[in-house]
């Protein structure tokens, strides 16, 4: 029987591993691990990357979205939209800068917000969207865009699923006031730890995001304003500027692996897949997630033929204790508790072997054939 992790990271790591080591050995040499030669030339690059004016390491990607809603002013008296699907560190982030979140149903076929719901969502109160592009796939730009500018809403996105994904020719990340990264070692872009990176083109959100992960000190030992400790360690930044050289190579392997799955299971009606990427769009597949009425049985299954599988997210935010037991207020949001009971995530990384998606698709379609 084949052994199939759902991710394999040693297999991503072979290819850059001589790289890395001596960019380690050369910060253990100089023993410059903080605010290094490194993390300033990974800034650099992630913002032309991404066509960005300014983008800043830090510590991971909750940290980042704190810091964005702390630097545009979001705190109590104030809501902050958010789709039910994201994952808890969205809300985490909310209740630490004080505001209240305000949940918003999910568009099935784009994992993104429901754009009926989320304009019947606003309120007076609503001082900004946080909009994450889940699984690698951008959300419908131009509607949000055009609703946040009509209402005076800030935009920070989530894109620590989508490392690369496109929309209109422009990476998700870059379209609002901020956009905020993990690049935790199981994203796209990936360190060996934990680790983040917040962007923006603005100058005055710049010069707060910057200083806000070194305690507010513009210079040392002087803080200009309350801040924390949120800083990428030099070792980190070395992983990151040696993976980033290979990102558009892999998400485009992603894409050609999506697909394959997507024409070798499509004639199964009990199953259903993420459609493909209309012209404007170019997603970067995080996760490939296929969804079923009977995904218990098919995770036990997939498991039991050592094809390993996850659940991203199990529980909405709306139904996470950390949310009911302290706000004590519940929503109706039927569709966002429907994907989280159904959705199922296999396999999909560019080191897959033609051979293993082989066997994953057909056990895939041995499972339905047999029951």
């Amino acid at each position: 029987m084949k052994k199939i992790p759902l991710l394999d990271l040693r297999r991503g790591f072979e290819e850059i591993e001589e790289a890395v080591l001596a960019g380690i050995r050369e910060v253990f040499a100089t023993m410059k691990v903080l605010n290094g030669p490194n993390l300033q030339a990974f800034e650099k690059e992630f913002a032309e990357y991404l066509g960005v004016k300014y983008a800043f390491g830090c510590s991971c990607g909750t940290s980042a979205l704190l810091m964005a809603l702390i630097a545009l002013g979001v705190g109590p008296g104030d809501e902050v939209l958010l789709q039910a699907n994201g994952f808890i560190a969205d809300l985490e982030a909310i209740h630490f800068a004080g505001a209240e979140p305000v949940f918003v149903e999910v568009d099935p076929e784009t994992f993104g917000p429901d754009l009926e719901d989320l304009k019947k969502k606003i309120s007076p109160r609503t001082k900004a969207l946080i909009l994450i592009h889940m699984y690698g796939h951008p959300c419908e730009m131009d509607p949000i865009l055009e609703l946040c500018r009509d209402y005076n809403i800030y935009l920070i996105e989530d894109a620590s699923h989508s490392h690369g994904a496109e929309y209109r020719g422009q990476k998700v990340g870059t379209f609002g006031h901020i956009g905020c990264f993990s690049c935790g070692p199981v994203k796209n872009l990936n360190a060996v730890g934990d680790a983040g990176v917040i962007v923006t083109n603005d100058d005055n959100l710049a010069y707060k995001l910057k200083y806000l992960r070194v305690h507010g000190q513009a210079q040392k030992n002087f803080s200009l304003f309350p801040g924390f400790n949120s800083r990428l360690d030099e070792i980190q930044a070395v992983i990151l500027r040696a993976k980033l050289k290979f990102l558009d190579k892999k998400n485009e392997i992603r894409r050609q692996i999506a697909n394959y799955y997507r024409e070798h299971l499509k004639e199964i009606p009990e199953l259903y897949l993420p459609k493909p990427d209309p012209p404007h769009i170019k997603s970067v597949y995080h996760r490939y997630m296929i969804g079923t009425s009977r995904r218990e049985e098919l995770a036990n299954y997939l498991n039991s033929k050592g094809i390993e599988t996850g659940y991203y997210y199990p529980y909405p935010l709306h139904l996470q204790k950390a949310y009911t037991d302290f706000y004590q207020r519940s929503w109706n949001l039927p569709v966002a508790e429907r994907l989280a009971k159904e959705l199922l995530a296999i396999p999909i990384y560019p080191e897959l072997t033609q051979d293993e998606l082989n066997y994953v698709i057909s056990t895939i379609r041995e499972f339905f054939n047999k029951n």
